[in-house]
């Protein structure tokens, strides 16, 4: 590992010495300045072009003499530039907005442009703030995780649930950062909101498949999303009010327009409405967003952003649930030269959850902290040649819960679990290789390793197994510790490293279609431990170490892309098979609440899924939209092996709680005039696994159900239709404040989807019944968006 960060520290050094002519520099936007990720330079006639990266800064090979270069961007008016060139030049350009409407969250995805045929690059969605296209939004909120599950290979555990399942996945298997941050709980009010800030969000990449070396730690997918900078040209305002939240942003240059800054809020004021009906429960939330930045000179930029949410609940006083993220983010971008970029961060989060159980009196409060130095290179050497490689640092601070007494009624002592430390660094490299014109590949190699630190006495325990099988009653269960290891503050408990290399090829048919392989190894060290179907706060993260070894996920994915029409219509088809070793599973009855010794609960299994993935989309014209189908299985087991018996589930694979056989989505906006515009979402998935019971038997005259296989049974199929219509005044464009009407209806047709069914005996007839929780009906709403300027 250490021969590799030697290599990363002098590689600068040696690609300073290889200067030839090229084009760089930064592109943006002229009415704001924020830089543009993801926008096409292209050389004319020569068929040679880029993209810009993250920061929006590009690098082309260039020859000598008069060239005409092609500056576009999804949303902006296309520039063209003359430049004679004679030597390495610098070309920033600022571009102007095709459309001056309100900024609105949209679905895209880079088909749109042709260069994204060439690229090997698959499995990968964007999302941003800067489009004409209207999603129905929830409660005329626009949703960025929402808009995520209307994509192929993308789903949820339902509503009430949190977060997101990708390829089969379980929603920790994500990394979600915001701003290079990790975020834990992506959600807000049981998965009804999430936590990004539409107004503050600038760009958003979700990669399902085919995902890049620079990124690790998780075995399913990545949702890596960017804040924006704040305006450097004017003050501006964007907010809007709604029925059950509000929000306001404040974006102002500074410094003589050399910096800029950026301030976002939303509240929830739903608890507030709850408190004058009879129903007893409330729920809110509030987040808070920041950034600024400073132009030192033309190579050298810093930037500084945070963030802050919390949730709070209360459940007709039966009990308190409150969680929260905070995160900031300290960043140097550095120019070296023409063709050398960098970037350095210094990146704190944390995550809180606490829960109040009134009877019978329960106060207990966890969370993790983690603090990440990563620096990153990007290589422009040549057309044909682009390399990126880095390094990073995450430190862990896992403290699993304090468990203390509450109230009049408590029945619990006081307990503090042990406090856990770890270590995750990596360096990786990786290159996109023109080979010919029409072949071009993508390939890296990432080496993590993970190291567990002592701080704490671990329980040991014969032949080291923490869970036992009782071959009398066909269960397993928890092992007895004969005694305890201490380690102190320091010391290695365990420690692991693995190679992770990453493949992606394509191949162009035509001008217009191409097909796409890739291959990736993800390690993922951190395990949430839940036997929920989503992320809740009584969900704990735990390292890996003695007990819990890391999950290794090999994904391989192929598929076709074509554009049609002049790019008027798109065709995504892709398909997939991923399997996860270490896999945590959990025996039956496990407890899991201020649990220390967790390994007495879990069982290591396996997992797989695989499927297959279309859409098809209309990019152009007053009607556009896309239709998104994915056909897949997500299965899950836990062997025997050393413990005894056949495993969980007699050994079988079953159904994972997220495995959702099809799933169509159906999206649509509709452009009528200046005035109106009007969407539609419409959704439809197969019922979420569950376990019903299969017999009863009566022990004291009590009636307990027996059951058999794990998810054999399902819900009923869920289905959803939301439709919205937004008015924008014709006296805006006379009005410094311009501002818009969002109506929207979710659920137009109030569909009761099922939560879960529970099946208990009726107190009254004593006799067996099922009952079915669902959580929301038909939500209408009314929102008012503006903007100054």
């Amino acid at each position: 590992m250490y021969k590799i960060l030697t290599l990363l520290l002098l590689l600068p050094t040696f690609i300073h010495a290889q200067e030839s002519f090229s084009i760089s520099g930064t592109l943006s936007d002229k009415n704001n300045g924020e830089t543009l990720p993801g926008a096409s330079v292209i050389i004319e006639g020569t068929g040679t072009g880029t993209t810009t990266n993250i920061y929006g800064f590009y690098s082309l090979p260039i020859t000598k003499g008069k060239h005409t270069i092609l500056i576009s961007y999804v949303g902006y008016q296309t520039q063209k530039r003359e430049i004679d060139v004679t030597g390495n030049t610098t070309l920033n350009a600022e571009l102007t907005e095709s459309s001056e409407e309100l900024d609105e969250v949209v679905l895209t995805t880079k088909e749109t442009n042709a260069v994204n045929i060439r690229t090997p690059q698959m499995s990968v969605n964007k999302l941003t703030t800067k489009s004409i296209k209207k999603i129905p939004a929830t409660l005329g909120e626009v949703d960025i995780i929402k808009s995520l599950q209307l994509l192929p290979g993308v789903s949820n555990a339902g509503e009430g649930s949190s977060g997101f399942n990708v390829r089969g996945g379980a929603e920790d298997q994500n990394l979600v950062i915001l701003d290079e941050a990790i975020i834990y709980n992506s959600s807000h009010l049981f998965g009804f909101f999430s936590v990004f800030n539409a107004d503050a969000v600038k760009d958003m990449q979700l990669y399902k498949g085919g995902i890049p070396s620079r990124y690790g730690g998780r075995a399913s997918s990545v949702l890596d999303i960017r804040q924006k900078e704040g305006n450097s040209k004017h003050l501006a305002l964007t907010g809007g009010i709604g029925v059950i939240s509000s929000r306001l942003t404040v974006e102002a240059p500074i410094f003589n327009e050399k910096g800029s800054f950026l301030v976002s809020g939303r509240s929830s004021y739903a608890h507030l409405l709850l408190k004058l009906s009879s129903f007893k429960s409330s729920a809110s939330f509030y987040d808070l967003n920041f950034k600024t930045n400073y132009n030192i000179n033309s190579k050298n930029r810093i930037f500084l952003s945070g963030y802050y949410g919390k949730d709070k609940m209360d459940f007709s006083k039966a009990f308190n649930n409150s969680y929260g993220n905070l995160s900031a983010n300290l960043r140097w971008n550095h120019i070296f030269n023409n063709k050398l970029f960098s970037n350095l961060s210094l990146i704190y989060s944390k995550y809180d959850y606490n829960l109040l159980i009134n009877n019978p009196g329960i106060d207990w409060t966890s969370n993790i902290k983690n603090y990440n130095l990563k620096y990153d290179f990007k290589y422009f050497r040549s057309d044909k040649f682009k390399y990126e490689f880095g390094t990073s640092h995450i430190y862990y601070d896992f403290n699993p819960g304090l468990l203390k007494p509450y109230g009049d009624v408590a029945s619990v002592n006081r307990e503090k679990l042990d406090k856990k430390k770890a270590l995750e660094s990596a360096v990786y490299i990786s290159a996109e290789h023109k080979i010919t014109s029409l072949f071009t590949a993508q390939y890296g190699l990432r080496y993590s390793k993970f190291i567990r630190y002592g701080g704490q006495s671990l329980a040991e325990y014969a032949n080291d197994l923490p869970v036992v099988y009782n071959a009398y009653l066909g269960i397993y269960e928890r092992a007895t510790p004969i005694g305890q290891t201490a380690y102190k503050s320091g010391d290695v408990i365990k420690q692991f490293g693995y190679l992770e290399p990453r493949v992606g090829l394509s191949y162009q048919l035509n001008e217009f279609s191409s097909v796409k392989a890739s291959y990736n190894r993800m390690a993922q060290y951190l395990h949430l431990i839940s036997n929920t179907t989503s992320a809740t706060a009584l969900d704990v993260w735990a390292p890996s170490g003695k007990f819990l070894k890391p999950q290794l996920a090999d994904q391989f994915g192929l598929g076709y892309f074509v554009n049609l029409d002049n790019n008027k219509y798109s065709l995504e088809v892709e398909t997939y098979y991923k399997t996860v070793k270490n896999r945590v599973d959990y025996i039956d009855g496990s407890d899991l609440i201020a649990q220390n010794n967790i390994e007495t609960e879990i069982m290591i299994g396996e997992a797989r899924s695989y499927g297959l993935e279309v859409l098809l989309k209309k990019n152009q014209g007053k009607f556009t939209g896309w239709i998104a189908y994915t056909l897949s299985k997500s299965e899950q087991r836990a062997l025997g092996g050393r413990i005894g018996g056949a495993g969980l589930n007699s050994g079988n694979w079953y159904n994972t709680n997220y495995d959702r056989t099809h799933d169509i989505s159906i999206t649509g906006s509709y452009k009528h005039n200046k005035k109106w515009t009007f969407g539609v979402n419409f959704a439809f998935q197969t019922g979420r696994p569950t376990t019903y019971p299969n017999g009863q038997f009566i022990y004291s005259g009590v009636s307990t159900a027996t059951y058999d296989k794990r998810n054999a049974n399902r819900l009923t199929p869920y289905h959803r239709l939301d439709i919205s219509a937004t008015l924008t005044p014709s006296k805006n464009k006379n009005k410094k404040v311009k501002g818009e009407w969002v109506f929207s209806i979710y659920n137009v047709f109030n569909r009761q989807n099922a939560k879960s069914i529970s099946f208990a005996e009726n107190a009254d007839t004593g006799l067996n019944e099922a009952t079915r929780t669902s959580i929301f009906g038909i939500l209408p709403s009314i929102t008012y968006n503006f903007k100054l300027p």
